[in-house]
């Protein structure tokens, strides 16, 4: 396993063993509203640190389990091919726009209640793999039909779309993977033209 995945997996796995003895760090390190602070009363509030600190928070076993499951088999890779410092700014940019983009949705739907997990950097990752490995092939556990992983971040492109708009799958921050998406989508083109021509 390359050195920053490993890390990050690690700082990931050690902070939510931290979280499970103190749960109380959840709340000054999840992501809040912008307006969390009149919301509440004073009682929670919105701090900019909070765009970074929300990705090293998981809400369980299973959702932690499944997020450094992804980080590993879409982040190792990556980092092989672009190296771990490229690899650690392309993530960091993912999980921040990740939060940007929930942060709005919260804003324009509103609502007291706090955003956590990798998941967006994850999905940051997973488009990186379908950039990389066009033609590596991918399947979801409960829909175990390989296909090309460009095709794959598509469909669930789409599908974290349509539950986001729909609200169907309530708890997960649907527009937040879409946040991470975009966030990696714009680093790839930057490496692959911008800097190019620059």
């Amino acid at each position: 396993m390359p050195p920053v995945t490993q890390a990050l997996i690690v700082a990931n796995v050690a902070i939510y063993l931290l979280q499970m003895l103190m749960p109380g760090i959840v709340v000054p390190f999840a992501l809040w509203p912008l307006d969390a602070d009149s919301a509440s009363g004073g009682q929670v509030s919105f701090g900019v640190w909070q765009v970074v600190t929300y990705a090293f928070l998981h809400g369980g076993l299973a959702h932690i389990a499944f997020n450094m499951f992804a980080l590993y088999m879409f982040g190792a890779p990556f980092e092989h091919v672009v190296g771990g410092r490229r690899y650690l700014v392309y993530y960091f940019v993912c999980v921040v726009t990740a939060a940007i983009t929930q942060l709005l949705v919260m804003q324009a739907m509103g609502g007291l209640y706090p955003s956590i997990g990798a998941s967006g950097g994850v999905f940051g990752l997973l488009l990186a793999y379908a950039a990389y490995f066009p033609r590596n092939k991918v399947f979801l556990i409960f829909l175990p039909i390989p296909m090309p992983a460009p095709i794959f971040v598509m469909l669930y492109a789409a599908l974290e779309l349509v539950l986001g708009v729909t609200g169907t799958q309530a708890g997960v921050a649907h527009f937040a993977h879409l946040g991470g998406l975009v966030g990696g989508a714009a680093m790839i083109f930057y490496w692959r033209h911008v800097r190019r021509l620059g």
